[in-house]
């Protein structure tokens, strides 16, 4: 089995080997994030039947913004340290996030512990579905639980609310990316959502996170995520807001610009659960 890679950042990407390495630190803590859209499988049942040793479980449904009637917006300050802290993650942890999930739902909370400040975290490159693929160890036992101390500090250039981006669109001073599928960018495709407009953004770009992993499900190398953006018309000089349909696989995009070097990014927490809701604000169709 492949060992630790030269490319490993623990702010951003670790290998498979790169945890195995580490699965005995005193001060890893693993989470499983996996999520699922439709109710044709049982993230929490799954987490259940085998993890990766150590890993507790994230619900990204119920940590989450339960004032706000949009999907699994990103939690208050205090909701993040309530539900963080009674995992037994706290102040002086690296944090490595992994799913099992198509939807890479993973980078969504790799970014929510950046948005709250928490910068010693990374996703775990191609999942639990190359780490089972390599042979590496799973169980079933829940994790040995202990209480720290947690300090957040919300970092809120990471993320926009719907006037921001609204004032992006309008001005074009930001690059609007959009991970949707590309039939539902363009509005030929319903949006899963009901109630919801088809369409995007207008000035938004589309580029379907699918396009930023390998068949395995790891990243693509730098010079291949560069590759992506570029040839979905993004100018990189720009400051970047990643968008999709509920917050989720924009944090994909969100991951591939942190790891390509491109710092100036945040996600738009609302995305097309919100926008697409408002009959008021414009949409567009067809190509960006």
């Amino acid at each position: 089995m492949a060992g630790a890679s030269d490319t490993d950042d623990p702010r951003i990407l670790v290998s498979t080997g790169w945890l195995a390495a580490h699965l005995d630190d005193p001060d890893l803590r693993i989470i499983d994030a996996t999520w699922f859209l439709s109710g044709d499988r049982d993230a929490h049942a799954e987490y259940l039947a085998a993890h990766i040793p150590g890993a507790r479980f994230w619900d990204l449904d119920a940590i989450a913004d339960s004032r706000s009637a949009l999907p699994h917006m990103a939690p208050p300050p205090e909701v993040f340290v309530s539900r963080v802290r009674a995992m037994g993650i706290g102040d002086g942890h690296q944090v490595v996030v992994y799913d099992n999930s198509p939807l890479r739902s993973a980078a969504r909370i790799w970014w929510n512990f950046r948005l709250m400040g928490h910068d010693s975290v990374a996703v775990l490159d191609g999942g639990l579905g190359k780490w089972l693929a390599e042979g590496r160890p799973v169980e079933d036992a829940a994790p040995a639980i202990r209480d720290r101390h947690l300090n957040v500090r919300r970092v809120p250039e990471l993320v926009r609310d719907v006037t921001q981006v609204a004032a992006a669109s309008k001005l074009g001073d930001h690059e609007i990316v959009d991970a949707r599928a590309a039939e539902r960018f363009r509005g030929e495709a319903a949006e899963p959502r009901p109630g919801l407009r088809s369409g995007h953004i207008p000035g938004s770009k589309s580029l379907p996170f699918g396009r930023l992993y390998n068949a395995d499900g790891t990243l693509k190398a730098p010079a291949g995520l560069r590759a992506e953006f570029e040839a979905a018309g993004v100018d990189l000089s720009k400051p970047v807001i990643t968008s999709c349909g509920s917050g989720v696989t924009a944090a994909s995009l969100s991951l591939a610009l942190e790891r390509i070097g491109h710092r100036d990014h945040s996600l738009y927490d609302g995305s097309w659960a919100e926008w697409g809701s408002f009959p008021d604000l414009e949409i567009a169709t067809g190509d960006a």
